[in-house]
């Protein structure tokens, strides 16, 4: 495995992501910001969280990046079409198991359950993320195969 690819290609496919996901969603395709979300579980200060948030989700775009390079070289090939794949099956567990999930560990998240005593500034993602747009799941997918094709091509030549 090239490890200096690795870490290059997962800075770019997560740059490629982050990119796709804030255009989208200054489009008004969905109000899913998931620095803020991810720096939220840090700071309560909504330009603070976005910046650490931005952070956080390049190391999560890295240790993602690097799960597809290990399965790009135990099936010893990589091409962009296997990427999407794997970021078909990356968006799947991301929209079913771990947003859902979110609102247990997150300090500033409501949950469906807490009702109106809750003080949290974050609303809950809800399965597929339609909390925040009935469009933000098609988003998220598009996203997360773009992330996936740009690790397979990038890593193709490695």
């Amino acid at each position: 495995m090239d490890w200096a690819g690795w870490a290059l290609f997962g800075l770019v496919a997560t740059a490629a992501l982050t990119a796709a996901m804030i255009t989208a969603q200054l489009a008004g395709l969905t109000r899913l910001d998931l620095p803020l979300v991810l720096g939220a579980l840090v700071t309560e200060d909504p330009d603070r969280a976005r910046v650490v948030g931005f952070f956080l989700h390049l190391c999560a775009g890295q240790g993602f990046a690097l799960g597809y390079a290990v399965a790009f070289t135990l099936l010893h090939r990589a091409t962009w079409w296997i990427g999407a794949l794997f970021g078909m099956l990356h968006v799947g567990i991301a929209l079913t198991v771990i947003l859902p999930l979110l609102p247990g560990v997150h300090p500033r998240m409501a949950s469906h359950r807490a009702g109106p005593a809750s003080t949290a500034v974050l609303e809950p993602p809800g399965l597929f993320a339609l909390n925040y747009g009935v469009q933000t799941p098609v988003v998220a997918v598009v996203v997360h195969v773009i992330y996936g094709v740009v690790l397979g091509l990038l890593l193709h030549g490695t």
